[in-house]
């Protein structure tokens, strides 16, 4: 490899994070605590980042730098992006906004798409402000499953911090600027939460008042829900969505974003931490595997008037049941 080239791929690789050079610069600024004239000469290459910088963008900006040294090792780069969202630290956050903030590329995108395959609810309709305590509740799920420092905490307990609310609310409204969603659903996914509810509840963790405004907040999802199956689309953006029920359980929980600058696939593990990967080759893979599993699917939304109503009133019964 020619001396240098690798910079200039380093170099074109944050311009495809930030096409608009003063918004590069001003994130630059932020990420790096230098001055604004030092982005610039590094950018202009009158100097070059240091290599302490280089690692804190690519590992900030998922920048793969085996792409850019030219190592080609045969493997594909995932990242297991955790964070505490009840007590997450400053590094955590500066993180989880980050992710977000990429996410306003939707609104400018001419073509994006978003996908999800899920035995929980999807991220794009369980962060709606409206659904509040069903999304505490995923929360004090994860908390109860995989926070060490609160074993026994109890739904009250769970209370989410101002500023992480502030991020899933961000994160919803630009979500749902998405040109085209699909959701794949497990059948079962209604039965999984209620059986959930039903657990924490006979352990005492939830109380009979919390457990009826859960109920009550599954019964307005629920109606959300088909009237984005009637319409096919959000009713905040009017953005497509398709959604769709899987006739095999779901077993793993799966997303792809995509954009022509934009693109990323993640596995959903532990309840609410992302594996991620941001190499072009497997994006399209992820894309071609979850569009494979439209096949032992029945759409739901906009046709199949039978089959969706079907499904409602399956679901209707099941909440009840709580």
């Amino acid at each position: 490899m020619k001396d240098l080239i690798w910079y200039d791929v380093f170099l074109a690789n944050m311009h495809d994070k930030y096409p608009k050079k003063t918004q590069l610069v001003d994130e630059l600024v932020k990420l790096l605590c230098i001055e604004k004239e030092a982005v610039y000469r590094r950018l202009r290459k009158d100097v070059h980042f240091l290599a302490h910088e280089i690692v804190t963008i690519a590992s900030t900006w998922n920048i793969s730098l085996d792409a850019i040294f030219g190592v080609n090792s045969g493997l594909i780069p995932f990242q297991l992006q955790p964070i505490n969202y009840l007590e997450p630290t400053k590094k955590e956050m500066f993180n989880f906004q980050q992710k977000i903030r990429a996410l306003e590329h939707f609104k400018t995108a001419a073509e994006s798409e978003y996908m999800e395959v899920c035995n929980k609810f999807p991220r794009p309709l369980i962060t709606t402000p409206a659904f509040k305590n069903l999304h505490r509740f995923k929360i004090f799920n994860w908390a109860f499953l995989y926070n060490n420092e609160e074993p026994y905490m109890r739904y009250s307990d769970a209370v989410i911090p101002a500023k992480v609310s502030h991020e899933f609310e961000i994160y919803n409204k630009l979500i749902k600027k998405v040109s085209n969603t699909n959701l794949i659903l497990d059948q079962k996914v209604f039965e999984y939460i209620v059986n959930n509810i039903q657990y924490y509840h006979s352990i005492m963790l939830v109380t009979d008042e919390e457990k009826a405004l859960i109920k009550k907040e599954l019964y307005s999802f629920l109606d959300y829900l088909m009237k984005i199956a009637n319409y096919g689309c959000y009713p905040e953006t009017q953005k497509k969505v398709n959604i769709f029920i899987s006739n095999l359980k779901i077993t793993t929980n799966y997303s792809y974003y995509y954009t022509e600058q934009l693109k990323s696939c993640r596995i959903h593990a532990f309840g609410k931490f992302d594996i991620c990967s941001y190499e072009s080759k497997m994006v399209n893979n992820f894309k071609n595997w979850m569009d494979l599993k439209k096949r032992s699917s029945i759409q739901i939304s906009e046709v199949n008037e039978k089959s969706r109503i079907d499904f409602f009133m399956q679901q209707r019964q099941i909440v009840d049941s709580l």
